[in-house]
């Protein structure tokens, strides 16, 4: 019995002292070698005993900022940080002493949505491995995690880029990022927070689902998987959640194919849970996404009404598409390799919009509006300064027109410099044209600085995936 009584004590002694003496303990974003956003009130964060002190010293500071942590020794405190460069060191001291080393400033950028974002070993990505190192480039990878409730951490570590970082790294994220610190010539954060299969819903904080009923109709429908859960909000509890108080300058994210099941309500649950990471993360930040590639899928139109969705989503603010219709090697896979030029046209997306570099022109041509004048239709686009080329020797392909029928046929396509004439002597009366409105829409029509026309159409006739 003493015995017993004498583990019981010692135990309770141990978790007192633990308790006493735990001092300050960080989350996993918050590290050496990480990256914070330049010029910026970055947040630091951590846990500590109720009403100890911190006192922060920063290398690149005079001065030195405090707090004392509250009760539930939960604290917060905003550092200003300079313009881009390092390294440098942070120290924390309160009962014991934390030495942040390595530490760059610069721009971050947090990577997410589904498999083709997560996607790593390309061989593209096994081709840039050799020469992948590169210390102004940080990168932290989050480990899948699915949560009921908002988490604090996550299971990450920040890592120098190199070979052996990047193994497991998403693709398009790093030569986003590589291009990006070429070009600006500042250091380079990235946080990727991905999980292939998932749909939208999942990386929505559940609250927010539950109070629209479109949403919330739409995420009952959708069904337990192999690959994914597919409960409202349980991604963004565990992957977002623990660095929504991390500084960053913007988003890019890449997923779609994972709510090709009920297509309808996306924009609204998309534009939702950009809004709700914009809130959580305090800042109104560019959010650039990849509209997703043809392929083959079980239904006709399902993959071409999330692509309409996703080009209705550009409606909202500081929003950019990338279009990748034709960086399609088979569309039989759902995956395609060719991740470096998805990267690329993301990188030059937020060049032009974000940094205001001198970037030509980096959104694809869009359609804006038409007319009908004597049986033709003349199209109207946007981003399509010096007009349209054909690449090939084929003539315009993906173009179909209808009357009031509804029974679309190929058109006759005339190309003049920045408007696209269609007619069709069958159709004396034409109302509505769509331009590689399916699953597989691979057009030969772009740019003449090379970027694809993105699909569309004119009409808004009812579409039920598969039936018709």
């Amino acid at each position: 019995m003493k015995k017993i009584i004498r583990f019981v004590f010692l135990l309770f002694t141990i978790s007192f002292t633990t308790n006493v003496f735990a001092g300050i303990r960080l989350p996993a974003v918050i590290s050496s070698n990480m990256v914070l956003q330049q010029q910026s009130q970055a947040a630091l964060w951590g846990w500590a005993d109720p009403n100890e002190k911190i006192v922060i010293t920063s290398s690149w500071k005079n001065s030195l900022d405090s707090l004392t942590a509250p009760s539930d020794g939960r604290w917060k405190i905003k550092i200003s940080t300079p313009v881009a460069g390092g390294p440098y060191t942070i120290t924390l001291k309160g009962r014991n002493t934390i030495v942040l080393e390595n530490v760059l400033i610069g721009e971050v950028w947090v990577c997410s949505g589904q498999s083709n974002m997560e996607m790593s070993n390309t061989q593209q990505m096994m081709d840039e491995m050799p020469n992948s190192a590169n210390d102004n480039i940080r990168v932290f990878d989050i480990s899948r995690a699915s949560a009921d409730y908002p988490q604090d951490n996550c299971d990450a570590k920040w890592r120098v880029c190199n070979a052996e970082s990047l193994r497991g790294f998403t693709a398009v994220g790093y030569f986003f990022g590589k291009k990006l610190q070429k070009d600006l010539n500042v250091p380079i954060g990235l946080i990727e927070s991905t999980w292939g299969g998932t749909p939208v819903e999942v990386w929505t904080p559940a609250p927010v689902i539950e109070m629209d009923a479109t949403m919330k109709e739409a995420a009952g429908k959708l069904s337990e998987t192999l690959w994914g859960p597919h409960k409202a909000g349980v991604l963004y509890n565990g992957m977002i959640a623990p660095i929504i108080n991390y500084g960053i300058a913007g988003a890019i994210w890449y997923q779609g194919e994972g709510n090709t099941s009920i297509p309808f309500s996306y924009e609204k649950t998309f534009t939702s849970m950009i809004g709700s990471w914009r809130k959580g993360f305090e800042k109104e930040f560019p959010f650039y996404y990849v509209q997703i590639a043809p392929y083959i899928y079980g239904r006709k139109y399902e993959g071409a009404l999330i692509m309409e969705q996703q080009a209705k989503t550009l409606s909202y603010p500081n929003t950019g598409l990338v279009v990748v219709t034709d960086l399609v090697d088979n569309i039989k896979d759902i995956h395609p390799k060719n991740k470096y030029d998805v990267g690329i046209r993301l990188a030059n997306l937020a060049l032009g919009q974000t940094y205001k570099q001198n970037i030509p022109v980096y959104n694809s041509p869009m359609y804006k509006s038409m007319e009908v004048n004597k049986g033709k239709v003349t199209l109207f686009f946007t981003n399509a300064p010096n007009g349209f080329m054909v690449k090939g020797t084929e003539k315009p392909t993906e173009f179909l027109i209808a009357g009031s029928d509804k029974n679309f046929l190929p058109a006759d396509v005339k190309i003049e410099k920045d408007r696209i004439i269609l007619s069709n002597k069958q159709i004396t009366d034409p109302v509505a044209v769509r331009f590689s409105f399916s699953n597989t829409g691979m057009s030969n029509v772009f740019s003449k600085e090379g970027l694809p026309l993105a699909p569309f159409r004119t009409d808004n006739w009812e579409i039920i995936p598969g039936k018709e």
